[in-house]
């Protein structure tokens, strides 16, 4: 059997996510309280008593997220001799490529929670509230390239790209609001429903090119070693291993596509994995690689029970 470890990103956050992990291990405990350290703010007792509103500020959930994987990963490791060493490859969904780097020790824990807490604040201060819009893309006939297709009538008055490609199916395009009020109706037209995103900012366009440029210079600064196992890029579907390339990449992604439905495919059909295992909040990456990858198993670990029954299928 060879694994894929997958790291959830922004919408999986819940008031409670990680509670029971650090109620559990005292390994898990240690990361959430590194992370508390790291940023200077209590953002383990955010995650386990909200408010909600507070939590899914760009600037807490990205953060947030990344804690609970990574609890999650070191839980494997401590506890059941499951390291990350031992898979074929990771891959995050945008802000969760940090908690894969993270995992791979490309990254530390403290770096990574800076980071993210500083791309957070940049994507945020990037668009004025109001002006950006995401809308996802759902039905049958939805791919990559029907979205293309409305985003481009929403050039035609806007900013508009895609900005997710995460499986047959739903594709989310970002934007400013005229560009994407556009494409939703080219995207009816052309037979798929719409719905718009109740988000802080519109990600992944090039309206976040101020947000690149910050974090070009934060990551300029940090120190990023080779990880332990391949990382599968968002920006191109295929694996990185040298820190600079990795480097360049993370700057790429803020403006760049989530190249997700292609990350999967990859890996399942090229790199041989036969099973995706979602570490993290949520489940909502192993619903996407079912539907990618039928044929290959996807599961997800957010609680001790998941884990130990995890372990015992190995």
């Amino acid at each position: 059997m060879s694994l894929a470890f997958q790291f959830p990103g922004q919408g999986s956050q819940v008031v409670g996510m990680g509670s029971s992990l650090a109620e559990t291990f005292s390994c898990a405990r240690e990361v959430f309280e590194a992370v508390d350290h790291a940023l200077g703010q209590h953002l383990s007792r955010l995650m386990w008593e909200g408010p909600e509103s507070t939590l899914t500020l760009t600037e807490n959930a990205q953060p947030a997220l990344m804690a609970v994987s990574l609890a999650v990963a070191r839980v494997l490791e401590e506890e059941f001799n499951i390291g990350v060493d031992g898979v074929a490859f990771v891959a995050g969904h945008s802000l969760g490529e940090y908690s894969a780097l993270a995992s791979a020790r490309a990254l530390s824990l403290a770096d990574a929670a800076r980071l993210l807490k500083l791309r957070g604040q940049a994507m945020q201060r990037a668009v004025p509230v109001g002006e950006g819009a995401m809308a996802s893309l759902i039905g049958p006939k939805v791919d990559v390239t029907l979205a293309e297709q409305a985003a481009a009538e929403g050039a035609r008055v806007g900013v508009c790209v895609v900005a997710n490609d995460n499986n047959q199916g739903n594709v989310v395009i970002s934007g400013d609001k005229a560009g994407v009020d556009a494409a939703i109706v080219a995207a009816k037209a052309l037979g798929a429903r719409a719905i718009p995103l109740n988000v802080s900012a519109p990600f992944h366009c090039p309206l976040m090119h101020p947000a690149a440029e910050a974090m070009a210079d934060a990551l300029a600064q940090a120190q990023i070693a080779a990880p332990n196992t391949p990382l599968v890029a968002n920006v191109t579907a295929r694996p990185v291993s040298d820190p600079a390339e990795i480097r360049r990449l993370l700057v790429e992604q803020v403006t760049g596509r989530v190249r997700w439905r292609e990350s999967i495919a990859w890996m399942a059909a090229e790199g041989g994995v036969t099973r995706f295992v979602e570490l993290g909040a949520g489940k909502v990456l192993t619903g996407m690689a079912k539907r990618i990858a039928p044929e290959v198993e996807a599961t997800a670990l957010n609680t001790p029970v998941d884990l130990e029954t995890f372990a015992q299928s190995l």
